[in-house]
């Protein structure tokens, strides 16, 4: 593939998995979501937590074609590029962690989440991608995750894999104190933290290998050959489980090849039926999410921070409720009866709101490249 060719199936891929983002994140009330729209409470894999491993698997993918115009060497031109991209995904996503709480309270600001493990993964992963030599990564890849493995084994409680015993929270508490954890699981505990992101790495690591398979192989060949891996790479991961439980919250190892597994199938079947049989006319919709697909994401936790925070209702009978409630119970709820239904057309309708915005950059040819 030469540098100039393009292939729409990786802008629709990205586009989707944001549109999927922004959908379980959105839902109308978190008490009626249907259950592939749910996390694991644990242990398990869901549709849902495929979500956040497919972007950080296509973010590597994108690594190898942008990283084309430094040779994909680490050199001075590329060191810059990766030190400021990774300074300003995590910058924003401390952003939207500190709004608006940047007007009161820092002493309880949650440092990490979604947007600033995506900032390490790129960071570290590109560093590594580029001093390593390509033949060597699988093997850089594997000894990370046998060695996260051991990590947990060893370092964890009695229940090495369970919320209270996992190694992550001594870990985390250590280096970012136990006031700016994630505390959404009942324990201050965070599901993207540090210790946690080293497995993520690797997911971008195989990211980066499948860009460099796309580019360098026949076009005809490509789909085959990434479906072939994709299947590899879900028998080992379901394999490996039985030892080490898939895991999202903890990004077992299990999990890393399971999920990237899933991510190259579905993207072998993206490259087949887009860029080999040319069934195209579906694809726009996503291609304006995957356009701008940071921005777009950045956007709407914005927005749902605002309307909880800043935006408070008084009710009829004197409850005071935020901007989000009052939204879904007096304006989408009462459209179904069944408040499931209700629920998903409340997140359906804000990603056509999000699309909308993205389609007025994209119209523009405004692509914010964060």
């Amino acid at each position: 593939m030469s540098s100039t060719q393009r292939y729409l199936s990786l802008d629709v891929f990205r586009g989707i998995t944001i549109a999927a983002m922004i959908t379980v994140n959105t839902p109308g009330s978190w008490s009626h979501i249907y259950a592939p729209l749910e996390h694991s409470k644990w242990h398990g894999c869901t549709p849902t937590d495929l979500v956040f491993p497919f972007f950080l698997f296509v973010v590597g993918v994108s690594m190898f074609f942008s990283f084309s115009k430094y040779n994909n060497t680490l050199n001075k031109e590329s060191l810059v590029r990766i030190g400021k991209r990774t300074a300003l995904i995590f910058a924003i996503g401390l952003f939207l962690n500190s709004f608006p709480q940047w007007m009161t309270d820092y002493s309880r600001l949650r440092i990490l989440g979604v947007l600033q493990r995506i900032a390490i993964a790129y960071g570290v992963g590109s560093l590594i991608v580029l001093y390593v030599q390509r033949k060597y990564l699988p093997y850089v890849g594997s000894a990370i995750l046998l060695a996260y493995w051991g990590i947990l084994h060893v370092f964890g409680g009695a229940d090495p894999y369970s919320l209270a015993d996992n190694a992550a929270i001594p870990f985390d508490k250590a280096i970012l104190g136990e006031g700016h954890l994630y505390k959404g699981f009942g324990i201050p505990f965070d599901p993207e933290g540090l210790l946690s992101t080293i497995p993520a790495i690797v997911t971008v690591i195989i990211g980066y290998l499948t860009g460099a398979i796309i580019r360098e192989t026949e076009k005809l060949k490509v789909p085959g050959m990434l479906a072939l891996y994709g299947m590899a790479g879900i028998v080992a991961g379901f394999l490996w489980s039985f030892l080490l439980p898939l895991n999202k919250p903890l990004w077992t190892s299990s999990y890393v090849l399971y999920a990237a597994g899933w991510a190259l199938l579905l993207l072998a079947l993206m490259i087949w039926i887009i860029d080999l049989k040319g069934f195209t006319r579906w694809t726009p919709f996503f291609v304006v999410f995957g356009m701008n697909p940071l921005v777009i994401f950045a956007l709407s936790g914005l927005y749902v921070k605002s309307v909880i925070r800043l935006i408070h209702v008084t009710e009829a009978d004197g409850s005071v409720v935020n901007g989000y409630v009052w939204l879904y119970h007096h304006v989408f709820e009462p459209l179904c009866a069944d408040p499931k239904v209700s629920s998903l057309l409340f997140a359906l309708t804000h990603i056509v709101l999000y699309w909308m915005i993205g389609w007025v950059l994209y119209k523009k040819k405004i692509f914010i490249k964060v």
